[in-house]
């Protein structure tokens, strides 16, 4: 039957109602019969489901997988009650264990074997000759249940050198939708499932190792593990039931891609800059989880035949681009750009967000080929503030691809900016060539606002017009060769000046008009002849 996503479990099973019950199991320490281990094992067990728990717990945490007798069967004994006394074995000793003590318990239990993508698979392999892993099926509430004591109880290295206890609630009970994904059964019966797997569709699907559901991750888009890119550029999606980060690396880096969080999932676009196989790797983590692990939750593999180079990302762009549900937490609410990607022809654009209380923001702007300075690229960014609205006006110095990187912290924090996250620009109009904006210094007001001029660049020997948006203050000036006053009108400071005989022009304001100080708000240059 098929997965409806409620529950990763076959039946209904509550966790918290076992704690009691698998405190007790762990502790338990019989090891002279696997009868007398049944029976101390069954005095806190009552209900048939509460009588495997107790079984599978006690395996998990007291078998361990023995390496040297994987590589060196002739010697190992499968037998129950070797794998007791000895607290160790492979698969098959660990299914047979279980399974005797399940019908010591009354309880029916097959053990069965199968193919598996456990230790040792390679993405889109083919399974030919023998089984290579056994589990078990229980019979519980009128039918057929799966588990995996194996699995349940830890893992091996890479290498097959070491077995870590490490307990894997997954493996209990799985619904058979999920189970199917890395165990395959010599009889098709037990998949327990309508319509059956064929081994073809078992050996091209997507493997999902337990991590991935977990972590509440749902379905992941294309199903097979091999991904061929179309015209340079391959595509993965990820659906999850809530807010999750994810992380990519392609061939071991996260440059040539464009990852984008949704609400329920990601979305990622992957460009390799050089044609063949590569290996791509998606992780997880909670959004709520405190430690900076990422678990892998998906591997493909991309085989790709062109390259597209105008996908050639700039070094500075940080996964994930655009804005999300996460820059929402951050205080950015209603973007006027949802997309990662802002493409301007003319080489202008502009952002707007409505703010969070309190937050104070600082963007930059970056390009692989720009020979600007850090401070000249981010005087190409002017702030305006309309109450609780923040507006991003971009004036690009060229063509190109350029990352746009947002920080904020709260105003009432004293310390660093937090970055927040980015956008990609891009402009493939070579005609492009913005001068910068004004500078502007401390006196310059959050929501004061510049109308004109906008560059910060002003033609020589000409008359140019100013008009500022400024309150609070009793005077305008501004300083070329000669000094000229702005006038007041409905909330603006208006007014023209002449650039003739002089290099750099300063806006300056008189905060109060019984003082004959000025403070210097905005500095043009003036081109030269």
């Amino acid at each position: 039957y098929p997965w409806d996503k409620s529950s990763l479990k076959s039946m209904p099973v509550d966790l918290q109602q076992f704690e009691k019950l698998d405190a007790y199991a762990l502790k338990v320490n019989v090891k002279n019969s696997v009868e007398e281990l049944v029976k101390a094992l069954l005095k806190q067990a009552r209900t048939d489901l509460e009588k495997v728990r107790a079984i599978w717990m006690w395996i998990c945490h007291h078998i361990e997988y023995d390496i040297v007798g994987y590589h060196n069967k002739s010697q190992l004994s499968s037998k129950p009650i070797d794998v007791l006394q000895t607290g160790k074995s492979i698969c098959e000793g660990y299914a047979g264990l279980f399974e005797q003590m399940c019908s010591i318990a009354g309880i029916q239990c097959m053990k069965l074997s199968g193919y598996s993508k456990g230790y040792g698979y390679k993405m889109g392999q083919t399974f030919t000759g023998d089984s290579d892993h056994a589990w078990n099926a229980v019979y519980l509430d009128g039918r057929w249940h799966l588990l995996d004591s194996t699995w349940g109880s830890g893992v091996v290295d890479d290498s097959f050198t070491k077995f870590t206890f490490r307990y894997n609630e997954f493996y209990f009970l799985t619904h058979p939708a999920l189970f199917i994904n890395n165990h395959f059964p010599d009889n098709s019966n037990w998949q327990l499932l309508k319509p059956t797997l064929t081994l073809k569709d078992f050996e091209n699907n997507m493997l999902h190792n337990s991590n991935f559901y977990m972590l509440g991750l749902l379905t992941a888009h294309p199903e097979t593990a091999v991904i061929h890119t179309v015209n340079g550029k391959a595509s993965v999606s990820v659906d999850c039931r809530s807010a999750t980060l994810f992380t990519f690396k392609l061939k071991g880096t996260d440059e040539h891609g464009l990852m984008t969080l949704k609400k329920h999932g990601m979305k990622l676009d992957i460009y390799p800059q050089k044609t063949g196989s590569h290996k791509l790797q998606i992780f997880a983590k909670p959004s709520k989880a405190s430690e900076e692990v990422y678990n892998c939750v998906l591997e493909y593999v991309v085989e790709c035949k062109s390259v597209d180079k105008a996908m050639r990302f700039p070094k500075d762009l940080h996964q994930p681009v655009g804005p999300s549900w996460f820059t929402e937490r951050q205080g950015f609410l209603r973007p006027s750009h949802p997309d990662p990607i802002i493409h301007t022809n003319d080489g202008r654009c502009s952002v707007t967000f409505t703010l969070g209380k309190d937050i104070s923001v600082l963007a930059s702007l970056h390009s692989d080929n720009s020979s600007l300075t850090e401070d000249m690229r981010r005087r190409h960014i002017m702030q305006i503030h309309r109450g609780n609205q923040i507006e991003l006006k971009i004036h690009l110095p060229h063509a190109g691809n350029f990352v746009l990187k947002i920080y904020a912290k709260k105003k009432s924090d004293p310390g660093n900016y937090d970055y927040i996250f980015n956008y990609l620009i891009t402009c493939l109009n070579t005609e492009v060539k913005w001068p910068a904006f004004p500078q502007s210094y401390s006196k310059w007001a959050e929501d004061y606002e510049i109308l004109e001029p906008l560059s910060g660049l002003l033609p020589a020997n000409r008359n140019v017009q100013f008009k500022l948006k400024m309150h609070g203050i009793a005077k305008v000036l501004v300083q070329a060769e000669n000094t000229y006053p702005l006038t007041q009108s409905r909330g603006y400071w208006e007014g023209t000046c002449n650039t003739s005989g002089c290099r750099e022009v300063f806006v300056m304001v008189h905060e109060n008009a019984n003082h004959s100080f000025y403070s210097h708000v905005l500095k043009y240059e003036v081109e030269t002849q």
